[in-house]
C-alpha cells in the first residue's frame, strides 16, 4: 500500500470529524471502487474495529451510517453486505430517463 493509499485509509483522531464518520468514507471509497462488491459482505463490525484501531462502537456507527447512505443493509444473523445499486447510480438513470 503506497503513503497515498494508507492516508486515503487510515483515521485522524484530531480531526473535528467523528471517527465513525471517517471510518464509514472510508468503506464507502471501497465500496465506490469496486474493492467491496455489490451482494458480498463488508468486514464485521469486529474486524473493522481492530483494523482501523477503534471501539466498536465506532465501528457499529460507521455501520449505521453507511445504511443510512444507503450503501449497506444488515441481515441478521448474517452480517452486513454491499447493495446491488447504490442510490447515487440509480438517482443518475432517473436523471438521464427525463
Amino acid at each position: 500500500m503506497s503513503d497515498a493509499e494508507k492516508a486515503k485509509s487510515s483515521l485522524d483522531p484530531m480531526s473535528a470529524r467523528p471517527l465513525y464518520i471517517q471510518l464509514a468514507d472510508i468503506v464507502a471509497r471501497k465500496i465506490e471502487s469496486g474493492e467491496l462488491a455489490p451482494d458480498r459482505p463488508i468486514p464485521s463490525e469486529n474486524h473493522l474495529a481492530d483494523e482501523y484501531e477503534v471501539a466498536r462502537l465506532t465501528a457499529r456507527r460507521a455501520a449505521q451510517e453507511l445504511r443510512e447512505r444507503g450503501l449497506i443493509v444488515t441481515v441478521r444473523g448474517k452480517g452486513s453486505f454491499v447493495v446491488e445499486r447504490p442510490p447515487t447510480v440509480a438517482r443518475d438513470e432517473n436523471k438521464n430517463a427525463g
